[in-house]
């Protein structure tokens, strides 16, 4: 087992230490926060021991969990590095693109691994179609969220976008050609409401919608690809597969069949996976852990966090 340290004891950095200590492959040796008094009421509360120093956290532990603010993460990253401990960060990996490449050097030079927490991936609605998406050439996102004042530091793009960009990059095997965007701040001093086009240069495009002031929550994205639909409500955890094949001679009194102009016949079924229910955020670290002990790459690696935030922030510069 991996002994392990969390740093930030905030809302989500609460979550991952009760999910450290519930795990199988981690053992929690404590956190750190840098408001002392707020960590001594974690430690009293929960139990979990409080660092007040976090050079001593680092140097007790083989994994340190960074659950900070976004403009901490690259001194607290780099920290964790240059001590040979692996590195699980959430998103977004750094504040800015450069800090991020930093990391990924920084990471080869001292041979540790690092993670990036686009829980996204592990949705089990999301990781039931993956190894469905082949190709895709039109993808549709929609992430709306209620206001909610945490978050509202930072452009609605970082806070929430982010995760359909990485899902995104994920499934498109192609190199981002072009950005087009628009955002608009409501109640912020950052946008708010953005709507994003990418354009693969293999011809793909992505349309995505990121909202924090909606009237109702909604985190869906929707592919399209060649003789196939597939759709994943991430919130409600469901997903559907429509594809379409040659319309069998003799079709059955059920089956739907579609018909063009030119009288070519096609069928329409559904090829619905199973989605089995998980805790996201366990399972990605459970899988960080996998990765450190079999000595494979993790699933969101730094790279693919820094490509995260690199897009991210190509979006946000495209605002007219």
């Amino acid at each position: 087992m991996l002994k392990a340290g969390v740093l930030g004891a905030g809302h989500l950095g609460k979550i991952h230490l009760r999910l450290l200590k519930e795990s199988e492959k981690y053992i929690l040796v404590g956190f750190y926060d840098i408001d002392e008094e707020s960590g001594r009421k974690v430690e009293e509360e929960f139990g979990y021991k409080y660092f007040n120093n976090l050079d001593e956290l680092i140097a007790a532990v083989d994994v340190v969990d960074v659950v900070t603010p976004t403009l901490s993460h690259f001194e607290v990253g780099q920290k964790t590095i240059k001590a040979g401990k692996h590195l699980f960060i959430e998103k977004p990996i750094t504040n800015t693109v450069k800090e991020a490449e930093q990391l990924v050097k920084l990471a080869k030079e001292y041979k540790v691994k690092g993670q990036v927490g686009h829980v996204e991936r592990f949705n089990p609605a999301f990781k039931a179609v993956a190894d469905k998406i082949e190709n895709p050439m039109f993808i549709e996102a929609h992430r709306l969220a209620e206001f909610n004042p945490r978050g509202t530091d930072v452009p609605v793009v970082l806070d929430l976008m982010i995760h359909d960009i990485d899902a995104i990059l994920s499934v498109v095997k192609s190199e981002v050609k072009e950005i087009k965007a628009n955002g608009v701040s409501v109640i912020s001093d950052t946008p708010d409401i953005a709507n994003a086009r990418i354009e693969f240069e293999n011809g793909c495009v992505a349309n995505l919608t990121a909202s924090r002031i909606s009237l109702k929550n909604m985190r869906k994205a929707r592919f399209f690809q060649r003789d196939a639909y597939i759709s994943v409500d991430f919130l409600e955890k469901k997903c559907e597969v429509v594809k379409m094949k040659d319309a069998p001679e003799e079709p059955g009194d059920f089956d739907m069949i579609l018909q063009n102009a030119e009288g070519l016949k096609k069928q329409i079924y559904f090829d619905n996976p199973q989605v089995n229910p998980n805790n996201a955020i366990l399972d990605e670290l459970n899988s960080f852990a996998d990765a450190i002990e079999n000595d494979t790459t993790p699933i969101v690696n730094l790279e693919q966090g820094t490509q995260a935030l690199r897009v991210a922030k190509q979006i946000i510069n495209s605002f007219n």
